[in-house]
């Protein structure tokens, strides 16, 4: 079964737990996305990866059009649910960015919580980069780990364990160098803490390993942008970062 095969079946199933989640849906995080690309108003974006439609969401209701692409069948029916009330300006098909056909170029192609599912996160982005017009904006969002090699293998083996369509962690420095890779310019970082809770985090997931198994595992460390704290309930906090990383596309 080909990779974007399996990762199309992964998040079918995560589709609806995904939507959900309270870091995925957090209002504030979505307006934060929205103002640090700073698209022009009326702007055209690609949102790759668009899996629910709530990125897409925040960038409609800031008066952009989108184009939404997914592997996900069941993220597409969803994003197209969510944001059918805006129209024409409004545009979802099941897809890999990789293999997106020729399109008017646009103002701007974001992701959000998606390379580090990417088993080619260089290709994804230069594939952003492809269908962005001279002048406009690639923006790539994601958790990060630590720049410490041994903190980030055993970031790494716990996101493996608890989620089957993992690639890779990477740190703020990484997606950065992404972006310059792909020859964009102006390149600018931004980071905001954000809180998971270990249940809903786990229980979202497509895990390879018991839940106790990798409870245990996030309990005997700690890394930049996934630092467990033990709470007086019982329960796990893991506090994380997420990255910014916004890059132009040099005018011809």
């Amino acid at each position: 079964m080909s990779e974007d095969r399996v990762l199309a079946e992964v998040f079918d199933g995560q589709a609806d737990r995904f939507e959900r989640a309270p870091v995925q849906s957090d209002p504030a995080l979505l307006a934060r996305v929205v103002a640090f690309a700073a698209v022009p108003q009326g702007g055209s974006i690609l949102d790759a990866g668009c899996g629910p439609g709530l990125v897409a969401e925040a960038f409609l209701e800031a008066g952009h059009t989108v184009h939404g692409v997914d592997l996900s069948g069941e993220m597409i029916r969803r994003a197209r649910e969510r944001c059918a009330r805006f129209g024409d300006r409004a545009r979802f098909e099941q897809g890999s960015i990789l293999t997106l056909g020729a399109a008017a170029p646009f103002d701007a192609s974001v992701s959000r919580f998606v390379l580090h599912h990417a088993p080619e996160p260089d290709r994804f982005v230069a594939a952003q980069r492809a269908h962005v017009r001279p002048g406009g904006v690639v923006l790539a969002v994601d958790h990060i780990t630590d720049p410490a090699p041994e903190a980030a293998a055993w970031h790494q083996d716990i996101e493996v364990a608890r989620d089957r369509s993992h690639a890779h962690n990477l740190t703020s420095g990484q997606l950065v160098d992404l972006l310059a890779r792909a020859g964009l310019e102006q390149l600018q970082l931004a980071e905001a803490p954000f809180e998971l809770d270990f249940d809903e985090w786990f229980d979202r997931g497509t895990p390879g390993r018991s839940k106790d198994d990798v409870r245990a595992r996030v309990l005997a460390g700690r890394a930049r942008g996934f630092d467990p704290v033990r709470r007086p309930d019982g329960g796990i906090s893991i506090r994380a970062i997420l990255a910014l990383v916004r890059g132009v596309v040099a005018p011809r």
